[in-house]
């Protein structure tokens, strides 16, 4: 099979290359919509656009550049939402599921890429090198490491720039990163996975979440939404799988103000009633001038 790093562009795709073009490739948690094993009516009798994939973003950049956030199992999916354009960059959040079982797609057995930069922690990385069928495409060249710190500012194409920022997650495995996303008119904050807002907050140093948010100078901010209320566990506290509720995240938000960033929930669980817009939840959220995230959606920044 003959090596190959690129895919064309499609020739009906009409980006703006003189901007950054951000596109959310899927909204749900690791577990994907419908999720293997539930049988519950959330997973039962959905259509095909009731099909959600797990949380990631392509990038392309003002030189026309592709970067993608995370690697799941359905990039071939993925890559049809965005367009597949030239890929220049993977980069990771963390380790779990959803966020990396994709990456063996990348090798000789499927796409047989070659020298994408792969942006990781350091954890990250250390956790690559002892994992075997992820070590040996380093051996093969699919992948050219570069290992990121936090608060790193790393320009890439053009005027896109990604800024990896730590925070409190299960580290079973390796580190967490969010990433703020830089173009030359807005920044976009990719926040899918924290344990809490009280530690993300106070390994921040700030008061609140709007606090922190126009530190970072957020014009747009995705953030964790895996479930809605604690009551979706069936029985788990939120200690076993730690995830600030959106229902909490509203109570300390509010109402949106004038000058607050769009703030738009993603990585939602099969269990999350924001699937449904004729729900309680989701027009909750409408109603309090946030957001749901919408598989396919396009941020220009």
């Amino acid at each position: 099979m003959r090596a190959i790093k690129k895919w064309p562009l499609l020739a009906s795709n009409n980006r703006e290359m003189t901007m950054v073009e951000v596109t959310l490739l899927g909204v749900a948690q690791d577990g994907a919509r419908p999720q293997a094993g539930c049988i519950q009516p959330c997973c039962s009798g959905l259509t095909a656009e009731d099909t959600m994939y797990p949380v990631s973003l392509g990038i392309v950049d003002d030189e026309g550049e592709g970067h993608l956030i995370e690697a799941s199992r359905y990039l071939g999916e993925q890559f049809r939402i965005w367009g597949a354009p030239s890929l220049e960059s993977l980069w990771l959040t963390h380790a779990h599921f959803g966020h990396v079982d994709g990456l063996g797609l990348f090798g000789k057995e499927t796409m047989a890429s070659r020298d994408i930069d792969l942006h990781v922690s350091d954890e990250m990385f250390h956790l690559i090198e002892e994992t075997p069928q992820w070590a040996i495409m380093l051996k093969q060249g699919v992948f050219r490491d570069s290992v990121f710190q936090n608060g790193q500012h790393i320009y890439i194409n053009g005027q896109l720039s990604i800024t990896p920022i730590k925070v409190p997650h299960r580290d079973e495995l390796s580190d967490m990163h969010a990433f703020l996303i830089c173009g030359p008119k807005k920044r976009l904050l990719f926040l899918p996975d924290h344990d809490s807002w009280q530690q993300t907050l106070e390994f921040h140093h700030q008061p609140d979440i709007r606090s922190w948010l126009s530190y970072l100078q957020v014009d747009i901010a995705l953030l964790d939404g895996t479930f809605w209320s604690m009551d979706e566990l069936g029985g788990r506290s939120q200690e076993h799988v730690p995830h600030p509720p959106v229902k909490q995240t509203l109570q300390m938000l509010g109402e949106r103000k004038v000058g607050d960033p769009e703030i738009i929930f993603i990585h939602l669980n099969h269990t999350n009633p924001l699937y449904d817009e004729s729900s309680p939840a989701y027009e909750e959220v409408i109603s309090n001038g946030w957001q749901v995230g919408v598989q396919g959606q396009t941020f220009i920044l």
